[in-house]
């Protein structure tokens, strides 16, 4: 078996443009400033091989980081941090349901019980001259039965 990871990559980038919360989500990190409005971007954090039930096939924990950027100027500036965490929790919400991505991943690693956990934190990063406000949440994912084991 080998990653799907234009599937996995592909489900979580379009879980998040079907939320409503974002003007554009990429399948990459940036190097530009996003456009108006909230944004998001999708890209592969790690990969990395898991105990898993002991069989002869490895199951790995891929990890994405999906980051939510509004820029710092934006008006009101007491909108900012709501209209982020609003767009967060609907993802998170989702993520901690049943996150199964049409089958292409066993689960989504809550609680970090094979490496990372979900986790979300907020920052400022500056691209292209502007500064921006963002919401980088680490998804886990639990990926069975990905390489076999020959012995």
């Amino acid at each position: 078996m080998t990653l799907n990871i234009a599937g996995i990559l592909d489900g979580v980038v379009s879980h998040a443009m079907a939320s409503g919360h974002f003007e554009q989500v990429n399948g990459h990190e940036p190097v530009n400033t996003p456009s108006l409005g909230l944004t998001a971007a999708v890209w592969t954090e790690s990969v990395q091989a898991v105990r898993s039930s002991g069989l002869d096939s490895t199951t790995v924990q891929l990890v994405f980081n999906v980051r939510i950027y509004a820029s710092a100027q934006s008006e009101p500036a007491d909108a900012i941090d709501p209209n982020m965490i609003t767009a967060m929790d609907d993802l998170c919400a989702a993520y901690v349901g049943d996150f199964t991505l049409g089958g292409l991943v066993r689960q989504v690693d809550i609680l970090g019980a094979y490496g990372r956990p979900l986790l979300v934190r907020a920052g400022y990063v500056q691209q292209s001259g502007a500064v921006l406000r963002v919401m980088t949440i680490t998804l886990p994912l639990i990926v069975n039965d990905l390489w076999e084991q020959v012995a």
